[in-house]
């Protein structure tokens, strides 16, 4: 099943879970032992929420952001997105879900470091298959948005920490996805400057209505969250 841009973005707005995921395992090998990560998850979220999942390191929080963005498959069980079933799928399917369905945020920003913010954002939205008027306007727009519109034409190098995350959020958000995943986005960012970010991210999920899931150890965010999930032993509580 290919996906255009029409499909991504011509969504259900009803009551169906944005992702909704049943009893998924997943298990890797390290070395020749075959090491459970997820046991048995279940998750259902809504268009529009803003979710932290909390969790030791190790204890499955991006292994579960991966199986939700297509970037890995599991092992045993089922996992929608944006109404797509992603086990089983082929890879043509994953490759589209990643471009069309999902925005991610990554701890160290993963800015390509020869070109500018605005070139960065643009780069995300030319797999989308945009006019280029279209590419312009969203990258503009979304710079903005997140205050970074006066520094689009500096390079990462020239920009602190927590300015490439805001052009990471951009860039993320530019694609219009129906979710925005991000992992420990706050982790490589001073207090000031995480909380900063958390604010922002909380006024683009609510001006926006795009779902966000976030893996962290920040626990500032359970403060502004809809909702708040913990992962241990494989297993996602309350």
């Amino acid at each position: 099943m290919r996906l255009t841009p029409r499909d991504a973005f011509s969504r259900d707005q009803g009551d169906t879970p944005v992702i909704s995921v049943r009893g998924v395992h997943k298990s890797y090998h390290i070395g020749e032992v075959l090491t459970p990560v997820l046991n048995g998850v279940d998750l259902e979220i809504a268009r529009g929420d803003f979710v932290v999942i909390f969790g030791v390191s190790g204890s499955g929080k991006t292994t579960l952001l991966n199986l939700i963005g297509a970037i890995d498959t599991v092992d045993q069980g089922s996992v929608r997105l944006d109404g797509l079933e992603l086990a089983g799928a082929s890879r043509s399917t994953m490759i589209d879900a990643r471009r069309f369905k999902i925005g991610y945020v990554f701890q160290f920003y993963n800015l390509i470091p020869t070109l500018t913010a605005i070139e960065n954002v643009e780069m995300a939205l030319e797999l989308l298959e945009l006019e280029q008027s279209e590419i312009k306007g969203r990258s503009t727009r979304y710079l903005e948005r997140v205050g970074m519109l006066d520094l689009a034409h500096k390079y990462p190098d020239q920009l602190s920490g927590g300015e490439q995350q805001r052009v990471a959020i951009a860039r993320a958000l530019a694609k219009e996805p129906a979710v925005v995943l991000a992992d420990e986005p706050t982790g490589n960012l001073d207090e000031h400057t995480a909380s900063s970010v958390v604010g922002l991210m909380q006024e683009l999920n609510r001006a926006t209505g795009i779902t966000f899931v976030i893996a962290s150890h920040n626990r500032e965010l359970a403060n502004v969250a809809t909702r708040v999930f913990h992962i241990t032993d494989g297993r996602l509580t309350l």
